[in-house]
């Protein structure tokens, strides 16, 4: 049980550190940012799910491209917060976090959950649970980091705006160098 916990922390913190960076605006709706952390649970549980149902062959597959998809995405969000944060202050666009970005956003953090979902029958408890688990704990420790964010966003303003982007642009490429290093 333990393995299986470890392993949903260590998933969900990719799409904790992109909620934490998303919210630190203050101008997203929280409607948005919890669609957001529940998208990223049932995305984070879906690719595992996905991974421990098609085995290594999609590993392969998925490990091909996965690295630029997310690389690409959470760059992309990252450049945007940057420059918002840059203009220093303007009023964000609520619209920041539409249905298609977040779903783009809960693809992006979730793809090394299809590759970790392969290991799934090597942990001592069931795949099923570890799938709930990776899901609730993803859906959780994003609430917690969109709230922190939040907190941090309202009381540091523009400038946490322009490091949650450098953050997004971070993690982005820790995937990508992890996966061609």
């Amino acid at each position: 049980m333990v393995e299986a916990i470890a392993l949903a922390f260590a998933l969900a913190m990719d799409a904790t550190a992109v909620a934490a960076a998303c919210s630190v605006s203050g101008g997203v709706r929280r409607r948005d940012l919890v669609t957001l952390c529940l998208l990223f649970g049932a995305f984070q549980s879906g690719c595992s799910a996905i991974g421990w149902a098609l085995g290594a062959a999609a590993a392969r597959w998925m490990t091909a491209w996965d690295h630029w998809l997310a690389f690409g995405v959470l760059a992309l969000l990252g450049v945007r917060m940057i420059i918002n944060g840059v203009r220093g202050g303007e009023e964000v666009d609520t619209r920041t976090l539409s249905l298609g970005v977040q779903l783009a956003l809960a693809v992006a953090t979730s793809i090394d959950a299809l590759a970790a979902g392969v290991t799934l029958p090597a942990l001592p408890v069931s795949p099923g649970i570890a799938i709930a688990l990776i899901g609730g704990i993803t859906t959780a420790t994003s609430l917690a980091g969109a709230w922190v964010g939040r907190l941090a966003g309202d009381r540091f303003g523009a400038g946490l705006e322009v490091a949650g982007g450098l953050a997004l642009i971070a993690v982005g490429s820790r995937v990508l160098y992890e996966h061609l290093g």
